[in-house]
C-alpha cells in the first residue's frame, strides 16, 4: 500500500509541475482505482517511444500488425502489461482490446459508460448524470484520469483517433484543458493537450459509470439491460427477459408504465421515465428483505 500510495504522490506531483502557473490541477470527482493508477504509471513510461521504418511499432506487432496506424495499439498494450505485471483483469472488462474504427467507442457504449462531449448520445438520445434530473451541457462533463478520448477529424461521427486522460487543469478563466497520453502523435507516444470545448472531440469512455442516458427501440447493451432488470423487479416484464436488448416487448412494458404514471406514452425510456421508474424500483428495494444488505460488526461494546 506505502507503494501504491507513493505513486499516486508522484503522480499529483506530476500533474502539478505539468501545469502551468495559470492553471490549477482539477481534483478528481470520483476515486482513481489503483488499476488506473497502474495504467497512467505504464502508459507515462512509453513517452517518447518512436515508430521504426515503415510505421513498425511494437504497439501494432502486439495487436498482429506490426505497420498499423498505432493509437488504439497504444492504449491497450498499455492495459495488457498492466494485467501480465499487475495480475488485473482490465482487457474486455475495464478497456476494449481493438484495432478498428469506431470499435472502441461501441464497446463502451455496450458497457454503459460513455459520455458524449454534446451529452447527446447518437441513436440513443440525451444524457444526464445518474441522481440528477437535467441533460448534461457541452463540456460538463471533466473527464478523469483514465477516461479514453475518442476523436474524429471530420464532420462525422467516425472515430479517428483516441488518447487517454492523465489529468485536466483548469485556468483562472474558467477554460478546462486536457492532458493526455497518446500513440501515434504523429510517430511517438507524447504527451498532449486539447481543450474541453475541442468540437474533435466526440465523447469519453468513462472509467466510473456516471451517466444514465435515454433509451429506445433497436438499441442494446448494459444500460438496456439494466433498465430491464428493473422492469423485471416491478412485474413488468417476465423474469429472465433481460436480454440487452430494447426490443418491442420492452417498449410496451415502457408504454406501460407511463400509463400508469400520467407521462407521455412514447415507449422511449427517457429522462422522465427512468427518474419515476428509478423511485418505484427504490421504494420496493426498500421493503424487501430479499434487497437488503446485512453488515456485520467485527465486535460489540458491551
Amino acid at each position: 500500500m506505502k507503494r501504491i500510495a507513493l505513486i499516486a504522490a508522484l503522480l499529483l506531483m506530476l500533474c502539478t509541475l505539468s501545469a502551468s502557473a495559470e492553471e490549477t490541477v482539477i481534483r478528481p470527482q470520483w476515486r482513481v482505482p489503483d488499476h488506473v493508477t497502474w495504467l497512467l504509471e505504464i502508459a507515462g513510461g512509453e513517452v517518447g517511444y518512436k515508430e521504426g521504418a515503415h510505421g513498425y511499432s511494437k504497439y501494432g506487432e502486439y495487436w498482429g500488425d506490426p505497420y498499423a496506424q498505432w493509437c488504439a495499439e497504444y492504449l491497450c498494450w498499455c492495459v495488457d502489461q498492466v494485467d501480465k505485471t499487475r495480475g488485473t483483469t482490465m482487457l474486455h472488462n475495464e478497456y476494449p482490446l481493438y484495432s478498428g474504427q469506431n470499435t472502441g467507442m461501441r464497446w463502451f457504449i455496450r458497457e454503459g459508460r460513455f459520455i458524449a462531449r454534446n451529452g447527446n448520445l447518437e441513436n440513443w438520445g440525451y444524457q444526464w448524470f445518474r441522481g440528477e434530473d437535467e441533460f448534461i451541457k457541452a463540456g460538463e462533463y471533466i473527464p478523469q484520469p483514465g477516461d479514453w478520448v475518442f476523436f474524429t477529424w471530420t464532420s462525422d461521427a467516425d472515430t479517428d483517433h483516441v488518447a487517454m486522460v492523465e489529468y485536466c487543469t483548469m485556468d483562472d478563466a474558467g477554460n478546462v484543458t486536457l492532458h493526455c497520453l497518446e500513440g501515434n502523435n504523429p510517430n511517438s507516444v507524447a504527451r498532449v493537450t486539447y481543450s474541453i470545448s475541442d468540437k474533435k472531440i466526440l465523447g469519453y469512455g468513462t472509467v466510473h459509470d456516471v451517466a444514465d442516458w435515454t433509451m429506445r427501440q433497436g438499441n442494446s447493451g448494459e444500460k438496456v439491460r439494466q433498465l430491464q432488470e428493473k422492469l423485471v423487479y416491478l412485474g413488468l416484464m417476465p423474469q429472465g427477459s433481460a436480454d440487452g436488448v430494447f426490443g418491442a416487448a420492452t417498449a410496451e412494458a415502457i408504454s406501460a408504465f407511463q400509463r400508469s404514471h400520467d407521462l407521455r406514452v412514447l415507449g422511449i425510456a427517457n429522462i422522465e421515465t427512468q427518474s419515476a421508474l428509478d423511485r418505484d424500483y427504490q421504494a420496493k428495494a426498500d421493503t424487501d428483505p430479499d434487497m437488503w444488505t446485512i453488515i456485520e460488526d467485527e465486535e460489540w461494546d458491551d
